[in-house]
């Protein structure tokens, strides 16, 4: 969510039971202006909220000329003073893809990897002095995992130059309500995996400076999707069941759009079992 518009699309996803009070919108709202002046960030967007037991973190992003290039991500305790998160990498992931249970709200606490792993495992980590893992940690690859997997656009809100750099697309005027009701009408933000998969065929009817991302009606499980109509019709709203707490906005005909992610940092392992 832009911070220019934050206080009006909060209230536009408020629907989902999350949201902010009075105080922590007006200090987001100036805070994150401010975080754009000093880092000289092109836009800057909150990303969401993770509940920890002991406190919140607040997510914030910012964004340079290309969209779909590398994002600072910083965070806050407080929404008023804010530090750099570094950036995501394959390491950080495996390293923390074993651990389990809520966020504590400190991002010096420091969790031990042999709690749950094997003896033999706990041996070898006891000889070797396995290190231990920051939740800060834990808290960049969290923020990364549900970024590539439920961060979505509606089709046509990015163009892609031939030169390879993602733009906001000028000419984009909104989905109709006909589109918006549609998984295929959203797509995923990240890098695409199912788009390279598909034949020159499948791809005739492709526009490549839009379509050049994942759509959602591919998205495994089937079904991780929610979609529902609000406010007579004219507010859209995608919500994951997969990441819950990541919900989307789109009103129709309109520019307006964004995703905002309010839970406790945890996937739903179980939804295959549940649909």
């Amino acid at each position: 969510m832009d911070a220019e518009s934050l206080p009006y699309a909060l209230d536009l996803v408020a629907g989902g039971g999350g949201g902010l009070s009075s105080e922590k919108r007006a200090a987001l709202r100036a805070s994150l202006l401010l975080l754009r002046r000093d880092y000289r960030f092109e836009r800057v967007r909150f990303w969401g909220r993770i509940q920890g037991i002991r406190g919140p973190y607040y997510i914030a992003e910012g964004l340079g000329g290309d969209r779909a290039g590398p994002r600072s991500r910083l965070y806050s305790l407080n929404c008023v003073e804010w530090s750099l998160l570094p950036p995501a990498t394959e390491e950080m992931i495996t390293q923390t893809a074993g651990l389990k249970g809520r966020f504590q709200g400190d991002p010096s606490y420091e969790y031990d990897p042999t709690e749950k792993k094997g003896e033999e495992n706990e041996r070898i980590y006891e000889e070797e002095g396995g290190p231990m893992i920051k939740e800060e940690i834990r808290l960049v690859a969290t923020i990364d995992q549900i970024d590539k997997a439920v961060g979505i656009i509606p089709r046509g809100a990015f163009v892609k130059t031939p030169l390879g750099p993602v733009h906001e697309n000028r000419n984009f005027e909104g989905l109709s309500l006909t589109e918006a009701k549609k998984l295929n009408s959203y797509f995923h933000f990240t890098e695409p995996v199912n788009l390279k998969n598909r034949t020159l065929l499948q791809k005739a009817d492709l526009d490549p400076s839009i379509d050049f991302l994942d759509s959602l009606e591919h998205d495994i499980p089937k079904g991780s999707w929610s979609i529902q109509l609000e406010r007579g019709g004219s507010l859209v709203v995608l919500r994951s069941l997969l990441w819950p707490g990541l919900t989307f906005y789109h009103i129709p005909m309109t520019k307006q759009f964004g995703y905002i992610y309010l839970g406790t940092g945890e996937k739903n392992i179980d939804l295959p079992f549940m649909l």
